[in-house]
């Protein structure tokens, strides 16, 4: 069940509300475990009985090692804890790919291959372990005290909002918001929530969906079609439905999590509007990469190292786990190691290079480098992306019929203005008065009649159509 589903939108969301803000206090938790576990059964009936009973395990290993003293005997068990939930990301993220590279090889040894049936992977298992890992990790090192009760830890794992794609919630964010987010549950909260997520909704029905229509038309067809144009045209598009899917998820997250009391971190800032690949990062999947800074980059010896190369060095391996992250294919890597590159690049001359060329040319050339990028994250194999950027640069442009793609130029614009609107003092504002200011009560009664509308043309928009994609439902 993702957030922009007829299911979702029309019977999960407003029965979980009806009986969540109609029950008592005491047992607001209770019916928030119950629609979270409800919520994940939906599209993995069977994979919701791996994860109890392994998180159950987790939670006990965790709550024996925080009363550990220091020593050996206490990294034992968070190696135990450690390699229960990097376990779970290995066999099921991983096991696929490395026995169908495994029987590549011997193949070509003329050797027979392993026997193997294919796993399915469990929709959600990469933020699922993320923060698991974050829990287990946080509690060794004292940063957190460990839930007294295992329903409460269900719920900081299963909390349906974030479940699927995020935002990856540390533990301490949401420590003292579970046993009293009921507090929050009042109208302005309600309101604000649900102005976010129409916001997000929004942002995936009528922009991310278009732009993967058209994406979709030419990268699942004939790569060898392509000219210069239309693979440009595809790959921005592209770029414009990853954003916007991703980043109106998040807002929709954001905005049931608040309906509901809570207050989850922001996870996309304009990303687009960077002036460099180390800024894009602090902009892009916040919460992904403030956990590979905080449990793999600093642990690896970060910035405080003998030799710079070892800092490089680590940053790079740092860049190719978060590729690996996102899918268990060679492409995946690329696309880390991709940006890996860029960031050492950063640091060694670019950032002085683009400060000096201004603004515009540093955003605009930041923008072509992600770009190019994503070719290596949207193709299935590192052939096709081949295909691709051969086609980027082939100089082979030829003009396009306007008139039979107008709706889709017509989104693609509002979607750059959209992605640069913050280049500007005015855009900045624009924002913060549709996200972030206090609003009146006149205000707020305004943003609920838009929200309502939003809501119903987007319930409208998905009932007319049955494509409706989701890029990181996969992850």
């Amino acid at each position: 069940m993702i957030f922009s589903s007829i299911i979702f939108l029309v019977f999960f969301l407003p029965t979980v509300f009806t009986i969540y803000y109609l029950s008592h206090n005491k047992f607001k938790n209770i019916v928030l475990l119950i629609a979270s576990m409800l919520f994940y059964a939906w599209g993995a009936p069977k994979f919701i009985f791996v994860l109890l009973p392994l998180t159950a395990i987790d939670f006990l290993i965790v709550k024996k090692m925080y009363v550990l003293t220091p020593g050996r005997k206490k990294q034992w068990w968070l190696a135990a804890s450690v390699s229960l939930n990097l376990g779970l990301l290995m066999y099921f993220k991983y096991c696929n790919f490395f026995i169908e590279n495994t029987n590549l090889i011997l193949t070509k040894l003329h050797v027979t291959n392993v026997q193997w049936t294919k796993i399915v992977l469990p929709i959600g298992i990469s933020f699922f372990c993320f923060e698991t890992l974050t829990y287990s990790i946080d509690a060794y090192r004292k940063v957190i005290k460990p839930l007294q009760y295992l329903h409460d830890y269900y719920l900081y794992i299963f909390f349906f909002p974030k479940l699927i794609a995020g935002p990856i919630v540390r533990f301490n964010v949401l420590e003292h918001q579970i046993p009293a987010h009921n507090r929050n549950s009042n109208s302005q909260y309600i309101i604000d929530g649900f102005w976010r997520f129409c916001l997000g909704l929004s942002k995936k029905v009528f922009i991310a969906n278009t732009m993967a229509q058209f994406a979709d038309s030419y990268f699942n067809a004939d790569l060898a079609a392509l000219n210069s144009t239309t693979a440009w045209l595809a790959i921005l598009a592209y770029t414009m439905q990853i954003y916007f899917d991703f980043s109106g998820y998040s807002d929709m997250a954001l905005g049931l999590a608040k309906m509901l009391g809570f207050n989850l971190p922001e996870n996309f800032e304009n990303p687009y509007t960077s002036k460099n690949i180390t800024e894009f990062w602090r902009r892009w999947h916040i919460s992904l990469g403030a956990w590979m800074k905080e449990y793999l980059y600093i642990p690896l010896g970060g910035n405080k190292v003998k030799y710079k190369w070892q800092m490089y060095l680590n940053l790079w391996l740092v860049f190719l786990i978060s590729g690996f992250w996102h899918g268990a294919s060679w492409n995946f890597l690329i696309w880390g190691a991709f940006h890996g590159t860029f960031l050492i690049l950063d640091r060694l001359f670019l950032i002085k290079i683009t400060q000096k060329l201004g603004t515009f040319i540093a955003t605009i050339s930041t923008f072509g480098i992600v770009v190019v990028g994503w070719v290596f994250f949207r193709m299935n194999t590192f052939y096709e992306a081949k295909q691709v950027i051969k086609k980027l640069v082939a100089f082979d442009f030829k003009a396009i019929e306007l008139y039979t793609n107008r709706e889709f130029f017509t989104v693609f614009i509002i979607a750059l203005v959209f992605s640069f609107l913050t280049s500007f003092t005015i855009g900045q504002k624009i924002q913060n008065a549709v996200y972030f200011n206090k609003r009146s009560a006149n205000q707020s009664f305004l943003l609920s009649v838009v929200g309502c509308i939003l809501f119903i043309v987007c319930v409208a928009r998905i009932t007319s159509s049955d494509f409706n994609p989701f890029i990181y439902f996969r992850f």
